[in-house]
Parts: structure tokens; C-alpha cells; sequence
């Protein structure tokens, strides 16, 4: 299909770091002047005010166009994740492993986008849902494309996790938390965990310990199927235990909610899933080869 038909692209931008707007009015003139019409969101839109841009009804666009860096990628895909759009994104950014293309190809990847001329990869995601000690249900479902990360909240302590795989248990520690992540976020939390880098395309969940207070704890690699429960465990002897435990579960580094002592969260790959789009035929061990060497 050529340039000129009629084709619809909502651009997703964190304005901060696109002062002025000055790349999305580009890259608006660009796609309108060849036929495309566009909706302008910041990241900082819910899907529902997306949608009304669009005129109401169901959420559709041919691609949308990410201007930022990972942490807006990941805001998109928490909105568009299931409804088959996929993201593309621009690195204005500093690493910026999600988003593809950098300013200086903007014209060319533009035009390859036009022409039709990429890849979709749909990326596993991960659920998360809080059972609460005192029986008082489960929280609401949250997805997420990178990690679900349990950590500390409040003074510096350390946490005590038990932790089954199925119904089996796994294993029992103390540590600063716990990064429970995807292949697509191994190159984040889980690495700087010192857990191993994946290749985004696989299906696989990566439990990686931060700062374990143990000498035998490492990275665990599971089955995409294989269903995670962490439990947050009772203060250490010597602590205070009249004083209830409270952490933080983070969903992709935004979504946050509270855990107590005897709470769980169970970890499960998500039914949506968030779809990638690739306009480069570079491999993902060249992406990383060049992200590690600047």
C-alpha cells in the first residue's frame, strides 16, 4: 500500500522533552501533508480521554507514534495494550531500548512507516494481583509490559519474601525487594538487579533479588505459564513486630500499591499483550551491542 491513503496516527508525547512541541508538529506536517490525519495526546492521557480525542467509540489507530523515552512507552502500552495498535517509538529520551528510532532517521522512518514497510513483535506482559492477609479480597487486576518490582517503603530494613511457583515453594529471603520481569524488561530494574539481559521476543519470566542479604540467592529464569506468589514475611527477631510492614508494589515504575506483612501478590503473564512495531532490520543483539558501547 502506498503513501497517500488514508491512514490514521495518534502521537503520544512527553512534553518535557520536546519542548514546544516542536517534533510533533513535524512529525504532524509531515504525516498530513501525505494524506494521514493525527491525534496529539500527552503522556499523561488515559485511554478514555485518547478515545475522546478520536471522536468516542473503540480506541483505533494504524500505530501510535511515542515521543519520549522507555518510560513513555511503557505509559502507552499500559493504555493500548489488547486493542492490537502498535507503538512506535522515538527515542528523545537517554537509553531508550523500547523506543526504535532516533531523531536524526525521523524522515526515513517516517517514510517507512507510510510505505508499510516494517514488523510488528507482540510483547509478553505480566499481571499482578494483591491477595490481602485479612481477607478482605483481591485487589484489581494491573498489567504491565517491563516488571512487577516489591520495594521497601519507609525506613532502610530489610524485607523478608516467601515466594512459590505454583503452588510449590521456592524459596525464602531477606532482600531489598524483588523484580519480577519480562524478557522486554530485562534491559531494565532486573539488569540494574544484576539479573540477565533476554531477548525481547522470548516468553519468560525473570525473578531477580535486589541486594539479597544472602550468598547463594540468584536470578531465577521461569515458564512464561508459571504462576508467581510473594508473600511479604513477618519484621526479623529484634524488630519492633507491633509495627505492621508496609511495602510497595510497582507496576512497570507507575501503577503503586501497598503491601502488608502476610499479604500476597500473584504474578501471572497477562492475556493482553503489547504489540512493538520494527522498522529497522537491525537485530536486538546490535541494539544492545550499540546501547552498551556509548
Amino acid at each position: 500500500m502506498g503513501i497517500g491513503c488514508s491512514k490514521h496516527y495518534i502521537i503520544m508525547t512527553n512534553r518535557p522533552k520536546d519542548p514546544g512541541l516542536k517534533v510533533t508538529a513535524y512529525i504532524r506536517e509531515y504525516l498530513e501533508e501525505r494524506g494521514a490525519s493525527c491525534t496529539i495526546c500527552a503522556d499523561n492521557e488515559s485511554e478514555e480521554q485518547i478515545r475522546l480525542k478520536e471522536g468516542g467509540g473503540d480506541l483505533h489507530s494504524d500505530c501510535m507514534i511515542v515521543l519520549g523515552g522507555d518510560g513513555t512507552m511503557l505509559k502507552a502500552a499500559r493504555e493500548t495494550a489488547g486493542n492490537g495498535i502498535p507503538l512506535l517509538g522515538v527515542n528523545l529520551g537517554t537509553v531508550g531500548y523500547l523506543a526504535e528510532v532516533e531523531p536524526v532517521a525521523l524522515d526515513f522512518a517516517l517514510e517507512k512507516l507510510l510505505r508499510e514497510e516494517y514488523t510488528i513483535e507482540e510483547r509478553m506482559m505480566l499481571s499482578g494481583r494483591v491477595l490481602r492477609e485479612d481477607g478482605s479480597g483481591e485487589e484489581a487486576q494491573v498489567h504491565a509490559l517491563n516488571d512487577v518490582a516489591i520495594t521497601r517503603r519507609g525506613p532502610l530494613q530489610v524485607i523478608r519474601f516467601r515466594i512459590w511457583v505454583n503452588g510449590q515453594v521456592l524459596n525464602s529471603y531477606g532482600a531489598d525487594g524483588i523484580v519480577i520481569a519480562t524478557p522486554t524488561g530485562s534491559t531494565g530494574y532486573n539488569m540494574s538487579a544484576g539479573g540477565p539481559i533476554v531477548e525481547p521476543g522470548a516468553n519468560l519470566i525473570v525473578l531477580t533479588p535486589i541486594c539479597p542479604h544472602t550468598l547463594n540467592t540468584r536470578s531465577i529464569v521461569l515458564r512464561a505459564e508459571d504462576e508467581v506468589v510473594v508473600e511479604i514475611g513477618e519484621k526479623q527477631s529484634g524488630q519492633d513486630k507491633a509495627l505492621s510492614r508496609e511495602v510497595e508494589v510497582n507496576f512497570d515504575g507507575s501503577r503503586c500499591l501497598i503491601l502488608k506483612t502476610g499479604d500476597r501478590i500473584k504474578v501471572t503473564r497477562s492475556s493482553k499483550t503489547t504489540s512493538i512495531m520494527k522498522l529497522s532490520e537491525r537485530s536486538f543483539l546490535e541494539r544492545l551491542h550499540r546501547k552498551m558501547s556509548e
